[in-house]
This record gives structure tokens, sequence and C-alpha cells, in this order.
């Protein structure tokens, strides 16, 4: 959570020094501002950021875009978040690697904050995964390889090792 949200600040070129904190069991970002009782959540902090940024196509253009940027940011923290089990992952996979079939992105052709956030949010999956693993998902594999090459994305993140060739092939 709030590990992310400094890699975000840092990626949208924000000057540094915003005051987290958590709060409760799970751990809530709350970023502290000057006025007020302060913002929760990943994704409300997240979307505040890429505005004082000045850089809300992150947010999505259209009402389209927008809208599933926000699906996605939300499928972030109501599933990714929450997956604890090897079959909940494997599920959340399966569903990105769907989604992904015919996309560069999660949200079509633009890259948005909900690639920059499902990343985060999938790195230390992708890091454990298998050759075999990243194979069954290829279109995963592909979308996250292309993110954590995105410029200023990844920073001091492990980078993620793709064979670039077919292991497998039908040849005998």
């Amino acid at each position: 959570g709030v590990e992310e949200l400094v890699l975000l600040e840092k990626l949208l070129g924000l000057p540094k020094g915003s005051k987290y904190g958590v709060r409760g069991e799970r751990k809530v970002p709350v970023l502290q501002t000057n006025n007020g009782p302060g913002l929760t959540g990943i994704m409300t902090i997240a979307a505040y950021l890429v505005k004082q940024a000045k850089k809300e196509q992150l947010l999505g253009s259209t009402a389209e875009e927008k809208a599933i940027v926000q699906q996605w940011l939300e499928y972030r923290v109501t599933q990714v978040d929450v997956s604890s089990s090897k079959e909940d992952t494997r599920i959340i996979l399966k569903d990105l690697n769907i989604h992904l079939e015919d996309k560069v992105y999660l949200a079509g052709n633009i890259f948005t904050l909900a690639d920059i956030l499902m990343y985060y949010g999938l790195h230390h999956v992708m890091v454990e995964l298998t050759v075999q693993e990243k194979e069954n998902y290829l279109n995963v594999s592909r979308w996250f390889n292309h993110i954590q090459h995105y410029p200023g994305v990844r920073q001091h993140l492990s980078n993620v090792v793709f064979i670039k060739n077919r292991l497998y092939t039908n040849a005998h």
C-alpha cells in the first residue's frame, strides 16, 4: 500500500514529503493532507496523486476509458489485494490473461493508473512464478514484461525475467 504510493509519487515526478500512515488491521494507507481529515485507501490516494501531478490522462480520456480504469482499480483492491491462496491467484491470472488477449494495456490501447497499480499489486506474484506458469499466462506475462520496462515504473523492484523463445514446441 504505502510503498506503492511512494513509488507512484516518484513515477509521477511529485516532490517527496507526503505524510502516509496506515489505519486498521488491514493496514489501509492514509495520506495526511494539509486540510481535512486525510485521504484513505490506495485508489483514492493514487487518483489524488495523479491529479496533483496533472497527469489525468492516466485515469482515462473518454468516459468509457475512465470507467474501465476504475473497474481495474476496484478489481485490484477487491480481488488482488485480498487473494490469499494459490487458487485465488490462479483465478486472477486466468481472468487477466483472458482480458489481455487482444489488448496492450488493461484499458485497451492506453497506459493508465490501472496498469501501474496492477503491476505493483502483482509483482510479488510474478516473481514467484515458474517459467511454465508464466507460459500458462502468456498474455499476462507479455503485459507484465511491457509494464516493467515502461519508463519509471519498476524503479527498485526486481526485474522479472521472461524467456523470449518458447521452451516447448510441438515439433519432435
